[in-house]
């Protein structure tokens, strides 16, 4: 009822900007700018936790752009939606080139047809009846969840509304997009506010599944992009990614290609030093997986030095 009665009040009363406050506008230019004005890019956390997906975000989170996120989220300012929407339309697109990883040169040919799509590149589960993820699959949005508490606090769930927003930006685009919101916490975790990276990471181990029905819905096809508003330490996007991968290869062993792939990263790079791309190749396929290859995440924004580090 509370969302019900926000919707219809900021379609009724005059709005103000979510970002800095100038009356009769849901978000004023200057602010709209600090949020999608600049490309999206890559961001990391530091530490960076093991198993965390590609991230892009469309913004740092500071200034208007805290003040806009806060807005939505903590005070049901819900017509920001759209706008908020838009910015993270902007990191998906951003993050689908990651999808696509070339199959390196010497990987075993039994397994080589299998892994390639019609355009060289890796197929998403080995290929096993799903379109290249360069071609037109569909493409899935997998909004992080909140608590049951914290959406019946806020009257509101806002990385799904958000979701849902850029999933709408992103049809109007021309791309198939679609919201799955099938994660869901299994246990009860501790506040995050005061855990340090290390903490966080433990608090959240195993919290998140997948909603019965779910895995064989994103297994069917297409491309996984975990979506929020917000990454700091990362530790939720760890999580909601483990319990991705985790539901899925249960339902399709064609996606469980670890062994063959880390067997044949290790024969390229005990190989000589003269095929130098060769080498990285195996290096970088060496312990991934089918699923690995379909996931990617997105959020609106992120703490500034998490743009600033860059690792090769």
């Amino acid at each position: 009822m509370r969302g019900w009665w926000q919707d219809l009040t900021d379609l009724v009363l005059p709005a103000e900007c979510g970002g800095c406050g100038r009356p009769r506008t849901v978000l004023c230019p200057e602010c709209r700018a600090a949020l999608s004005g600049a490309a999206p890019r890559r961001v990391r956390p530091d530490p960076e936790p093991p198993g965390l997906p590609v991230v892009h975000a469309a913004a740092p989170y500071e200034d208007e752009v805290r003040a806009a996120l806060l807005a939505h989220k903590e005070r049901g300012a819900l017509t920001l939606a759209r706008p908020l929407g838009t910015a993270l339309a902007g990191a998906v697109r951003a993050g689908l080139g990651h999808l696509c990883l070339p199959v390196p040169k010497g990987l075993p040919t039994a397994w080589d047809g299998r892994l390639r799509g019609d355009n060289g590149q890796l197929r998403p589960g080995g290929g096993h009846g799903r379109a290249p993820l360069s071609g037109t699959g569909s493409l899935l949005l997998v909004p992080l969840p909140s608590s049951r508490q914290a959406v019946r606090a806020r009257g509101h769930d806002p990385a799904r509304r958000i979701a849902l927003a850029a999933a709408g930006e992103l049809r109007r685009t021309g791309a198939p997009a679609r919201v799955l919101a099938v994660l869901r916490q299994r246990r009860a975790v501790a506040d995050q506010a005061g855990l340090n990276s290390r903490q966080r990471l433990d608090n959240l181990a195993g919290a998140l599944e997948v909603a019965a029905g779910g895995a064989r819905l994103l297994a069917s096809g297409g491309r996984v992009v975990l979506v929020d508003d917000l990454m700091t330490t990362g530790a939720s996007m760890t999580e909601a990614a483990r319990a991705v991968r985790a539901a899925v290869a249960e339902i399709d062993p064609y996606l469980d290609i670890d062994a063959c792939v880390a067997e044949a990263g290790e024969r390229m790079t005990e190989a000589t030093t003269v095929d130098t791309d060769r080498t990285q190749a195996a290096r970088r396929m060496a312990g991934t997986s089918g699923v690995d290859d379909m996931i990617c995440a997105a959020v609106v924004a992120a703490p500034p030095d998490s743009f600033e580090i860059n690792r090769n």
